[in-house]
């Protein structure tokens, strides 16, 4: 299957392929796979001078098996309270990672993210961390530097002690919905002037004028969902700090 696992007979056809003098790419192409893909399944399993494909499989056969039982049980999640399920939250956590990967994010970064997200005090430490995604500190620590960066989550002081944690920030999509902001509204500006530069009576003029009409309602639409969230906020903000307490004891 594209995408998949190799199979025995794509190993096969690999092998049929290096003898025919092909490269990676038609290889790739016959099998619907990516070149990258044949090259490090060849370069690993002796090269395309000592490749066989019997001898691939058993080899991969084996480092699959050798993984498996050098992995150790993943940690439970400590955060399993308030009657959840832990098993729900774990395969919550795994799609919540995998949607943030497919909006872009570095595959750690977005598994350090969900991590801190689901859990009830938004912050953990990094040996937290490396304990439950079981990752090296240094992939912890470059996974971090990014999502601080990206203003995602902030560091402090572990009280009463040296370490640090990392705490979610609570409002962390904020930061990416004004960086697209500022970026539409980058992309309306050169639109416009690509439209004045190229004329707007012309198909290139029209093309750059119809995409700065569109990315401007869009800009306009994302500046007033900010403010009126910042808005909500400000609410928020100005409530007795026991309303919420108030409305919980009266819920019950």
């Amino acid at each position: 299957m594209p995408g998949g696992r190799l199979t025995d007979e794509d190993r096969q056809h690999i092998a049929a392929g290096l003898a025919d003098g092909l490269g990676y790419a038609e290889i790739g192409r016959r099998l619907g796979r990516p070149a990258s893909t044949i090259m490090r399944e060849v370069t690993r399993n002796g090269g395309p001078d000592d490749y066989g494909a019997d001898r691939a499989h058993e080899a991969t056969r084996h480092r699959a098996r050798r993984h498996k039982h050098a992995q150790p049980p993943a940690p439970p999640i400590s955060d399993t309270g308030h009657g959840r399920d832990p098993q729900a939250v774990q395969d919550f956590t795994a799609s919540f990672t995998d949607l943030l990967v497919q909006q872009g994010l570095p595959r750690m970064e977005a598994r350090v993210l969900a991590s801190l997200y689901i859990t009830d005090s938004g912050a953990l430490t990094a040996a937290d961390l490396v304990q439950r995604l079981r990752v090296s500190p240094a992939s912890v620590s470059h996974a971090v530097a990014f999502l601080e960066q990206q203003g995602m989550l902030k560091r402090e002081r572990v009280p009463g002690a040296r370490r640090e944690r990392y705490v979610i920030e609570d409002e962390m999509w904020l930061p990416s919905l004004l960086a697209s902001l500022q970026m539409n509204e980058a992309l309306v500006a050169v639109s416009q002037r690509g439209a004045g530069i190229l004329g707007a009576t012309t198909p290139a003029g029209a093309r750059f004028e119809s995409s700065a009409e569109l990315l401007l309602l869009v800009t306009e639409a994302f500046r007033q969902v900010i403010e009126q969230w910042q808005q909500i906020l400000a609410a928020r903000s100005a409530q007795p700090p026991d309303t919420l307490t108030t409305r919980d004891e009266l819920a019950h």
